[in-house]
């Protein structure tokens, strides 16, 4: 079947058909930079709209992928005051800390990723809208979507007016707020925060309308997907849909929504201070484990975070790449190879990655009981189909980023051929101590390989080795 995807609009999994054919333009809410990413924030604003990219791309569409910065925001504000630093400095420097988490979990950079700060005439534009076709009103320096004047309202989250809490603040005491219900678009300036002008006076625009100015600047009125986390389907999509909706934009065709990140049942945040800061758990387990590690549970599903899952995630990581590794050691290179049936139907079931996987594990096992009897063409056909999957899901670890654990450079690659000159000599002094029945010399060179951390297999063809993880 072709590509299906969950729609949180219409709650339903629905066939993907793209706005024009052959391309998708692909709009998803990254990070609102007010302090280091945790695992929580890379599953929802990175891995798994990397995942979607990559299985488009290979399905033969050419992705526009956007990936805003949300760099200016009350919290980043008071953090930044509470460390005794610069808004701007303070929103830098955690924007470098995600841009550095995403590269080491492989995510690919972004078509485009636009900052708030950077499109104040954008949103300027569009509040002026708003407020000409009377779904938007100016009240003492800030200026309000009107929910009740939008009919949709309420539609992507399902959720009644009167039962919504946006939030935000009740400015509405004295400064002329028609409805609690209703939004800010634009905050007029407090003092010692900073500001732009505006047609309204000084201010900062607020969150929901950066995301409708970022979309429509890079994707046009109408697009293909939008996508975040579970938590921004209200109020920020909501709030998102409705103001575009407002202008007669048609906005995003398909909702998608990743799941939490839970510690003890509860949603990863700062505010609860259960957080796990990717630097800290790349401490305890390489990238790639874990990027495996969040890619191998449903979109759609909460994962919830224990070191025993970790690790367990890490071994189920190594073994794969022990096959590869080992099948490469014995017959030579292998190339990426087509992908099996049951994989790209299991990716086409909105993304289906836990099943993707099991069919991964079976080549694996398939392909080790090959490799077992010497059954060259069997287990290298295998192990080219693994490679393939996993390089569709980010995750071949013979690709060179995950092979030296970051971009590859001169030198690295002169230490992994110095090291294997140097064991293919030793391998040789075995032979040649098993070919004169000097089994003893034999034995201590393969516990000194074993020692350093080197496993030996030998075969009819010869003898192979490989790093143990």
């Amino acid at each position: 079947m072709a590509l299906h995807l969950y729609d949180t609009a219409t709650r339903s999994v629905r066939p993907f058909v793209p706005l024009v054919p052959g391309e998708v333009s692909l709009y998803h809410c990254g990070a609102t930079v007010q302090a280091e990413p945790h695992i929580g924030h890379l599953r929802g604003a990175g891995i798994v709209y990397d995942v979607l990219r990559r299985w488009l791309e290979h399905s033969g569409y050419r992705v526009t992928q956007v990936r805003n910065v949300t760099d200016i925001d009350d919290k980043i504000l008071a953090k930044a005051a509470a460390a005794d630093r610069p808004w701007w400095a303070w929103a830098a420097v955690n924007e470098r800390a995600f841009a550095d988490a995403y590269a080491a979990l492989g995510c690919l950079p972004p078509t485009i990723e636009p900052r708030a700060t950077g499109h104040i005439p954008q949103i300027h534009q569009l509040i002026t809208e708003l407020i000409g076709v009377g779904k938007a009103y100016a009240a003492a320096g800030d200026v309000y979507f009107a929910v009740r004047e939008q009919p949709d309202y309420g539609s992507l989250s399902g959720q009644r007016i009167d039962e919504m809490e946006q939030g935000e603040a009740d400015p509405s005491a004295g400064k002329g707020k028609r409805d609690p219900a209703d939004f800010t678009l634009w905050k007029g300036a407090k003092p010692g925060e900073p500001f732009w002008d505006s047609p309204w006076g000084p201010g900062r625009p607020g969150w929901h309308i950066e995301c409708s100015a970022m979309a429509r600047t890079y994707l046009g009125d109408e697009f293909d997907i939008h996508g975040g986390g579970l938590d921004l389907v209200f109020p920020h999509h909501e709030n998102e849909a409705a103001q575009s909706h407002g202008v007669g934009m048609g906005f995003a065709r398909y909702w998608m929504h990743s799941y939490w990140v839970t510690t003890s049942g509860e949603k990863m945040s700062k505010s609860l201070g259960n957080t796990l800061a990717v630097p800290v758990l790349l401490e305890q387990v390489r990238a790639i484990e874990l990027r495996y590690y969040l890619v191998s549970v449903h979109y759609r599903s909460s994962i919830e975070y224990s070191a025993g899952a970790l690790e367990d995630a890490a071994k189920a990581l190594r073994r794969i790449e022990s096959f590869l590794q080992r099948t490469a050691a014995r017959y030579g290179k292998v190339e990426i190879g087509e992908l099996p049936a049951d994989f790209v139907a299991a990716m086409d079931d909105d993304l289906g990655v836990p099943r993707a996987l099991a069919v991964v594990h079976d080549h694996v096992r398939s392909g080790n009981s090959a490799a077992d009897a010497d059954q060259q063409e069997v287990a290298v056909s295998a192990a080219a189909a693994v490679r393939g999957m996993l390089a569709v899901l980010g995750l071949d670890p013979l690709d060179a980023m995950w092979a030296t654990g970051s971009t590859p450079s001169q030198g690295t690659t002169a230490l992994a051929e110095a090291l294997d000159s140097l064991i293919s000599g030793m391998l040789e002094e075995r032979q040649q101590a098993r070919a004169a029945k000097d089994f003893a010399a034999a034995d201590r060179i393969r516990d000194r390989l074993s020692t350093a951390g080197i496993q030996v297999e030998d075969a009819s063809s010869g003898s192979t080795w490989l790093i143990e993880r």
